[in-house]
């Protein structure tokens, strides 16, 4: 059906995918790519990107607007179905997905002062980790989170995570050196799903052979 959505004959889509679970993984990654590449062009053309305020509802955002980064970060079982649980979509989610940035960008803040360091550093990612579920969650409810609406969900993200990490106080020399080494960070992450999507098809060539 989706070879003849795309107007290929089905041998064709057999070339790339060898399963249909393949074939989503390929979807998965596409939707992954794209986010930290957005990630990547936006820090670079705005170091200021870098600051927690900014950065956190941006990401939050970004997985919202994407189907299939929010399905796996959401675990949407309709939408996913047995890939839910699959290895493959773990190791999404362990290089690419939402709390991985921000388990990227945590050390980084606090080493230019742009997060509390008076707290254990594994506590605060957890936290950090707990907080962007619990945002992710309540925007992809039917119904509204007890009864309560804001019109400026951004802004209360915002105000949320400098609740938690404490004030910024870094300087704009401080700011530009975390986004240039969150850039760095974020590049590795990148390639590192690049090298798990050329692994698979590496794979599935040697199971053709």
């Amino acid at each position: 059906e989706i070879a003849e959505r795309a107007h290929v004959g089905k041998g064709t889509a057999y070339l790339y995918w060898g399963t249909k679970e393949d074939l989503l993984f390929a979807l998965f990654a596409r939707d992954f790519l794209a986010n930290v590449d957005d990630e990547i062009d936006a820090l670079t053309a705005d170091p200021g990107l870098a600051r927690p305020h900014r950065l956190f509802p941006r990401l939050v955002r970004n997985a919202l607007d994407r189907p299939f980064v929010r399905a796996l970060q959401t675990g949407d079982a309709d939408l996913l179905g047995v890939l839910v649980r699959h290895p493959r979509s773990t190791d999404l989610l362990d290089h690419l997905g939402p709390a991985a940035l921000m388990d990227t960008a945590l050390p980084v803040w606090r080493r230019y002062r742009l997060a509390r360091t008076d707290w254990p550093a594994d506590e605060q990612a957890y936290a950090l980790q707990a907080l962007m579920t619990g945002f992710l969650d309540a925007a992809t409810r039917t119904k509204v989170l007890r009864g309560v609406t804001v019109d400026t969900p951004d802004k209360v993200m915002a105000a949320a995570v400098t609740a938690l990490l404490g004030p910024e106080k870094a300087g704009q020399a401080e700011v530009h050196a975390a986004a240039s080494q969150g850039l760095q960070m974020l590049r590795e992450r990148r390639n590192a799903l690049l090298a798990l999507i050329t692994n698979q098809e590496a794979t599935q060539d040697t199971e053709a052979i």
